[in-house]
């Protein structure tokens, strides 16, 4: 594979390409999606995984927040949506204070151990946003050679663990790896110069670079793929509707139209 930049089409390939999947197990819209009868539920967000869920002008918006609403409509559920940690989301969904919980999250089975998923909304492939002018290293390969170099990430979460196995060493502990409380925090200290190095998955990379107005990048081979799902507490009777509703929605081309929207039109800070 080529180190070029990975482009927004290649994001768009991706993500058309799951929703046609979804598609095909979908052979027609659902004329039966159930009523859930104005059903209120909670839902956990950061807002702090843009284009999925971010703040701009004070005001909570995204892919996620889009197409929850469109689930919401579907199923007539009412959703009241607080905010959290990541770090405290998958916990807090699994002892069953919230009913839901979005911010991108991977598909995992240690996960799964703990909470149910929903089928998948959305395939990302996993990349290397660095600055703008980083010319000391092109690939995984070349950061990991430099002692020096450190990368930032949440713990717990796939780009912490990529870096660590695929990256770098295997060492869950590693001095290299700095760990941070939000995304954005780990993009900002890129951005500074106190990090070299974030893993993040294709969709909210390129919002980023989108947004740096040249200051960031993304190099290298893709790292991987990720399916993102919601969560639910284990055994929730909403898995079942939520799933008919996301079929139902990329076999009616709404899913298609929210991947236009926000990452193709969407410009951050407009």
């Amino acid at each position: 594979m080529s180190n070029a930049i990975t482009s927004l089409g290649d994001t768009m390939k991706t993500i058309t390409t799951v929703a046609a999947a979804l598609f095909a197990t979908a052979v027609t819209a659902q004329t039966d999606l159930p009523d859930l009868a104005g059903q209120q539920i909670a839902v956990a967000v950061e807002n702090a995984y843009p284009p999925l869920q971010f703040m701009q002008d004070g005001q909570a918006m995204g892919w996620e927040y889009d197409a929850m609403a469109e689930i919401a409509d579907r199923l007539n559920l009412t959703v009241d949506y607080q905010t959290i940690s990541w770090d405290a989301m998958i916990p807090a969904v699994a002892e069953g204070q919230y009913d839901l919980g979005m911010t991108g999250i991977t598909i995992r089975e240690d996960r799964a151990e703990v909470v149910d998923f929903s089928d998948s909304y959305m395939t990302s492939e996993m990349v290397m946003l660095v600055r703008g002018d980083e010319d000391r290293f092109s690939d995984a390969a070349g950061f990991a050679a430099d002692p020096d170099m450190l990368m930032a990430a949440q713990p717990g979460t796939t780009p912490f663990y990529v870096g660590v196995y695929d990256v770098l060493d295997g060492d869950e502990t590693t001095p290299r790896i700095v760990k941070m409380e939000t995304f954005g925090a780990t993009v900002q200290a890129l951005r500074t110069g106190d990090v070299d190095l974030v893993l993040t998955d294709g969709t909210a990379g390129q919002g980023y670079v989108d947004a740096s107005d040249g200051g960031l990048k993304i190099i290298g081979e893709k790292l991987g793929t990720e399916d993102f799902g919601f969560i639910f507490p284990k055994g929730s009777e909403l898995v079942g509707p939520i799933n008919a509703a996301i079929a139902d929605m990329a076999a009616d081309g709404t899913i298609a139209a929210l991947n236009k929207k926000w990452f193709l039109d969407f410009k951050m800070g407009e």
